[in-house]
């Protein structure tokens, strides 16, 4: 029932950051607070059913894990932590909308005013270029800030490139054939990249002699 939900959902809740300020460290759990707060009042509730824009403010709540865990390790937010959660919400517009022109039809019928439902395909089609661009020079930000090297420079600047081939073909194509391909390459992207931001970093550690085999 929507009761027994609602009780689970705050026991987790309630439970999540308590262990996280006892077991962490208090930064780590407010981030956790912030970030539950964020998705059920701002996303989940008011958001969603009321803007297109949903998917581009609301993106803020998935981006928060990588921050909270930046300062899990860390004890505080710092640049790091910062540009994770860049990189989270400028790939989640893109992500999300090739997703809902592919399910278009099942947003409008419950009234929920997606980008595709609101101002059509070809506008979301625009939006999804627009934002990959974003997303591409955000990007590199971690390297900018010296917090990642060579190996994950030249690894994004592949992910990057197909990632533009596939949303550039979608736009020029007039069409939603690649809305889904474009979907499941975003999830295998945002995987590559962060897997491309850990050998990095262990290579890194390695080559100083941090780590020793």
């Amino acid at each position: 029932s929507p009761g027994d939900a609602l009780g689970f959902g705050v026991t987790l809740a309630v439970a999540s950051v308590a262990l996280m300020g006892l077991a962490v460290n208090v930064m780590a759990a407010v981030a956790l607070a912030v970030a539950i707060g964020f998705y059920v009042f701002v996303y989940t509730i008011w958001l969603k059913p009321r803007t297109p824009q949903n998917i581009v403010i609301g993106g803020a709540a998935g981006a928060f894990p990588p921050m909270i865990g930046w300062a899990a390790v860390t004890a505080d937010v710092g640049l790091g932590g910062i540009a994770l959660f860049a990189l989270i919400f400028t790939w989640t517009p893109p992500h999300f909308w090739a997703l809902a022109i592919e399910r278009k039809e099942e947003y409008e019928k419950v009234n929920i005013p997606m980008l595709p439902v609101t101002h059509g395909d070809a506008y979301t089609r625009l939006h999804i270029v627009f934002y990959t661009l974003l997303l591409t020079g955000t990007t590199f930000l971690p390297y900018a800030i010296e917090m990642s090297g060579l190996i994950y420079l030249t690894g994004v600047v592949i992910l990057n490139i197909i990632f533009l081939y596939y949303v550039l073909r979608m736009y020029w194509e007039k069409s939603n054939k690649l809305a889904m391909p474009t979907f499941t390459y975003s999830i295998v992207y945002l995987m590559l990249l962060f897997a491309f931001l850990l050998v990095d970093k262990y290579a890194d550690m390695i080559t100083s002699g941090q780590i020793l085999f």
